[in-house]
């Protein structure tokens, strides 16, 4: 392995060549310069792995060199700054700037090369995290040419550079999370946490924990808004939210704090908020189920989603995409004919990119090798056709209702169908519908389906 490389700048030769050779004994690489026009070309030659850098130093002092990178192209390693004469101002200055340490002079050998060790781990954490970004982001881009596909990888690389709350609204199975990863890893916030609030998935006797975190006997439980500290909060399915945490989620998101169940003192919340939505936030609001003040903050920029129906001349691309993603995971890649994806442009969709997606893996994992014929297209949608009519007749809805009855009536004889296909089992629905569970609980109640009578059928 490659020694690391350090470069040492300070105007004193006497420090340059003591911290040089004490370096160098200790196995690094090292490089000197003597003021900031030589660390720049030194750089500018190659970037090293970390930098120690002296304040005090003639024209161009540390703490401006540090500002110019920082301000520019952005810091080219981590840096700890030296200095026998620092002040906490220039310490928090410095820190503020990205600096990674402050080690004062006489340098102390322990704490140079404890800090110097630390600095060289950071520097090859945030390679790695940089390197495994670029590897995830191309999954998690919005896939295609198409005009709606188009308009919605525009509008999001908009946003990503402002800090603005985004509303994900489209179907089931849209990839809304994928997108919200992606708003995440664009913006400046990539360094920070993404943490997911699954709100149908919350139990409602922890809920206010769960979300808020709890304080008990001097135990401190972070919550799910305190992990996502100074990076994003995806709420996903919004709408799913009891009453009570709505309320508690709005008072924390207008103030920009949050309180522990338990605790006294407010703690400072710094988070991105992006929200999801397969449901009509409109229609929940009319109802009184979802709180105005909540749609208020969490909506400042709506962004619609398309569903999969409006931009199937995607599919190609997509189908390709996706044989890519599961080959990695060790799944046997194979190509698609062009009558097998003509044929897959005609779906209606109904489960959007997820319902894709798992039709792909399904042909990877049960076809021949070869690539993907007609046959076995229409072997795989004709399976699923079948098992979403099995176990009663053909349903119809006169034409002359109202569309939130036909809706309703619609809503019913499905859950009613998929019930009984899973044996009365919720859980099960839940995925196969692709509704949290929360949610759909409450969807049978406003219904009027009886699980257990779909048990014992």
């Amino acid at each position: 392995m490659p020694a690391a490389q350090v470069l040492v700048v300070d105007d004193e030769p006497d420090i340059r060549q003591l911290v040089q050779e004490i370096l160098e004994d200790e196995g690094y690489a090292v490089r000197t310069a003597a003021h900031a026009e030589a660390a720049r070309s030194a750089v500018a030659e190659r970037v090293p792995d970390a930098i120690l850098l002296d304040i005090w130093m003639p024209e161009t002092d540390g703490v401006a060199l540090l500002r110019e990178w920082a301000e520019g192209p952005g810091l080219p390693c981590p840096v700890v700054m030296m200095s026998g004469h620092g002040t906490v101002e220039t310490a928090v200055e410095a820190t503020r700037l990205g600096a990674w340490d402050f080690i004062e002079k006489p340098i102390a050998l322990a704490k140079l090369l404890i800090t110097l060790q630390r600095a060289l781990e950071a520097g090859a954490l945030r390679e790695a995290n940089q390197a495994l970004r670029a590897q995830i982001l191309p999954e998690l881009a919005p896939v295609g040419d198409s005009a709606p596909i188009r308009a919605l990888r525009e509008q999001l690389g908009r946003l990503a550079r402002h800090e603005a709350p985004v509303l994900l609204r489209g179907e089931a199975g849209t990839r809304k999370e994928s997108l919200a990863r992606w708003l995440h890893q664009l913006g400046d916030r990539r360094d920070g946490p993404f943490v997911t609030v699954a709100a149908g998935a919350i139990s409602e006797a922890q809920a206010a924990s769960t979300l808020f975190g709890a304080e008990e006997g001097g135990v401190v439980s972070p919550g799910l808004l305190e992990r996502a500290q100074g990076g994003s909060l995806f709420l996903d399915e919004v709408a799913a939210l009891g009453p009570e945490l709505q309320r508690r989620l709005c008072a924390a998101l207008e103030r920009r704090e949050l309180l522990r169940v338990g605790g006294l003192k407010p703690v400072p919340l710094d988070v991105r908020v992006i929200a999801a939505t397969a449901m009509d936030l409109e229609a929940e609001r009319a109802a009184g189920r979802f709180l105005d003040e909540l749609y208020f903050q969490i909506a400042v920029v709506p962004v619609e989603v398309p569903a999969l129906r409006d931009c199937v001349e995607d599919i190609p691309e997509l189908v390709s995409s996706i044989v890519e993603q599961l080959a990695r995971q060790q799944l046997p890649p194979r190509e698609f004919s062009t009558a097998a994806l003509k044929r897959l442009a005609r779906h209606d969709w109904p489960g959007n990119a997820r319902e894709l997606r798992n039709l792909v893996q399904r042909l990877l994992l049960l076809g021949e090798p070869g690539p993907v014929s007609l046959a076995e297209v229409e072997s795989a949608l004709g399976q699923r056709g079948a098992a979403a009519r099995e176990p009663g007749e053909g349903f119809e809805v006169a034409l002359d209702l109202p569309l939130r009855e036909a809706r309703e009536r619609f809503e019913r004889h499905y859950l009613l169908q998929q019930l009984q296909t899973v044996g009365g089992s919720v859980g099960k629905l839940a995925k196969l519908a692709g509704v949290e569970r929360t949610h759909l609980y409450r969807k049978l109640k406003e219904l009027g389906v009886d699980i257990r009578a779909s048990r014992e059928a």
